[in-house]
């Protein structure tokens, strides 16, 4: 495939799988019942955090998060005290446990106290990076007393963590289109800056299309992914998310 062939049939996949039709079975559905910018936040955060397994699992999961929280996540968490928490120790999504979904709840609680949203935080994303951006986050997320279980579930791309959820996560807060599955509210940073979101299916499908070598699905991995789709968008590099992750999930019988 040449490359005028390969970015024509991305084109073509992220515009088969950049519709509304795609958000009912995505755990971005999620998110996408609040009209609220801290209620999107918050529950597209959560949800992405949660968003590996099942989909329906995930989202049924997050839904649960979302009720328990009286479906006003913002509300809750400004007001909330301590004993407001405890059933939350009964939550569980896989190795997410109630321990981490305490804690995952009060970060979240001081941030919005302290900076009424997430993007502030990302701030850095313009003229460090993803990498740093992530970084500077998960150091005031994990300021919040916490077990050491718990710092798993808050991706370190230092570390080498390919951080798909939080690049996902990322995706959804930053790309600005007009398809209405993203939500483009943090019009402060620039979306050419995002890392493509990488895990096996969108990997597969990448490797297959030779837009990745590596074999490893770590942080190199998603720096050289997203590098291979900028030379087809440096403006919107991570729009292709759509087509890697649609032709390896809703096309994964097909070999490409």
């Amino acid at each position: 495939m040449t490359p005028n062939d390969l970015h024509s049939f991305l084109e073509e996949k992220y515009d088969l799988y950049n519709r509304p039709n795609f958000i009912e079975s995505d755990p971005i559905s999620v998110p996408h019942r609040f009209s609220l910018k801290q209620d999107i936040e918050i529950s597209g955060f959560l949800s992405a955090t949660i968003a590996w397994g099942n989909r329906k699992s995930i989202i049924t999961n997050a839904m649960r998060l979302m009720e328990m929280m009286d479906n006003v996540p913002y509300d809750f968490l400004l007001h909330a005290r301590p004993e407001d928490f405890k059933p939350f120790l009964r939550f569980v999504h896989r190795t997410f446990n109630g321990d981490d979904c305490l804690f995952f709840l009060t970060s979240l609680q001081y941030i919005y106290r302290e900076y009424n949203s997430l993007e502030p935080l990302f701030s850095s994303m313009n003229d460090h990076g993803s990498e740093h951006a992530i970084g500077r986050f998960r150091e005031i997320f994990l300021t919040c007393a916490h077990l050491r279980r718990s710092e798993k579930h808050i991706a370190n791309p230092l570390a080498g963590s390919a951080a798909k959820r939080i690049n996902m996560f990322l995706r959804w807060m930053i790309r600005q289109d007009d398809r209405g599955v993203d939500f483009g509210l943090w019009t402060s940073l620039n979306p050419a800056n995002l890392v493509c979101p990488l895990d096996i299916h969108s990997g597969r499908t990448a490797r297959a299309l030779g837009l990745l070598q590596r074999p490893q699905n770590d942080w190199k991995a998603a720096l050289e992914l997203t590098t291979s789709l900028r030379t087809f968008d440096p403006v919107d590099p991570v729009k292709y998310d759509f087509a890697l992750f649609g032709m390896g999930i809703m096309e994964k019988s097909r070999m490409i």
